[in-house]
C-alpha cells in the first residue's frame, strides 16, 4: 500500500481540528488522574474515568479506557489485566486515553507514581524523555516508521530499560480512522507524516515488575 493511501483522510479532516481534539484529550487524561488515589482498584479508576469523560463534551470513545497499576503496567494494549490490583502508596500506573472531540480523534498516555520510588520515578520520567527523543530523530531525520522504532529500541537500552515493541504506534484522523486501514507505525517503511500518526512508547524495568508508557501524536 502506498503511503498516501496509508496516510488517507476524509472530507472533514482538519489538522488544526486534530490538533484541538488532541488536546481536550490530554486535559481529560489530566483530570483522570486528578481521581486516581492509592487504595482504589484498577477497576474503580476505569469506572471513574468512564464516567469523568462523560461529562467533557467529547463525541465519543473511540478505544476503550486502559489504566494499569503496578505490575500490569508491563502489559500491552491488548493483554487483559492480571487480576484487580490496588494502588499502593509506593505505586506506578499509566492512562492511555482515545476520545473523538469535534470528529477528530485524540490519543494520549503517560505514567505517574504515588511514591518516592526512585527506579518507578525514573521508569515514568524516561517513558515521557524516550518518547522526545525519538520524536526529535524524526524530526531531524525524517526517517521511516520501521527506522524510527529500531532507534526507540536502542535508546530505550541506553537508558537501561527495555522497549516492547508490540506497542508499534497508529494512525489518528477524523473518526474513524481504522477505515483507512494504515497499519503499525512501526511497520511504515515510510517516513510518516505529522499529525497523523501516534507515536508510542512503553518500556519495561529489566528486573523489577513494573513499566512505563507514554504517548502522543508526532508533530
Amino acid at each position: 500500500m502506498e503511503l498516501a493511501e496509508r496516510e488517507a483522510v476524509g472530507a472533514k479532516f482538519s489538522a488544526a481540528a486534530m490538533q484541538r481534539a488532541q488536546a481536550l484529550t490530554w486535559d481529560a487524561t489530566e483530570k483522570i488522574s486528578a481521581l486516581i488515589k492509592p487504595g482504589m482498584h484498577e477497576s474503580e479508576a476505569i469506572a471513574a474515568s468512564k464516567a469523568l469523560l462523560g461529562e467533557l463534551g467529547m463525541d465519543r470513545i473511540w478505544h476503550p479506557v486502559l489504566i494499569r497499576f503496578g505490575k500490569n503496567t508491563r502489559l500491552t494494549f491488548s493483554e487483559r489485566s492480571d487480576d484487580d490490583p490496588v494502588l499502593g502508596d509506593d505505586d506506578i500506573y499509566f492512562i492511555d486515553i482515545g476520545v473523538v472531540f469535534g470528529a477528530h480523534e485524540g490519543d494520549c498516555g503517560f505514567t505517574r507514581t504515588t511514591g518516592s520510588d526512585p527506579e518507578m520515578q525514573r521508569c515514568a520520567d524516561d517513558a515521557k524523555r524516550l518518547f522526545g527523543i525519538v520524536k526529535d530523530h524524526w524530526r531531524t531525520h525524517g526517517v521511516s516508521g520501521q527506522a524510527l522504532y529500531e532507534f526507540a529500541k536502542a535508546q530505550a537500552e541506553i537508558l537501561g530499560w527495555v522497549l516492547n515493541f508490540d506497542m508499534k504506534g497508529h494512525r489518528v484522523s477524523d473518526f474513524p480512522h481504522a477505515i483507512y486501514k494504515a497499519g503499525k507505525l512501526a511497520d511504515l517503511a515510510d517516513t510518516p507524516s505529522g499529525g497523523l500518526w501516534i507515536l508510542e512508547i512503553q518500556i519495561a524495568h529489566p528486573t523489577r515488575p513494573f513499566g512505563a508508557f507514554y504517548e502522543d501524536l508526532l508533530v
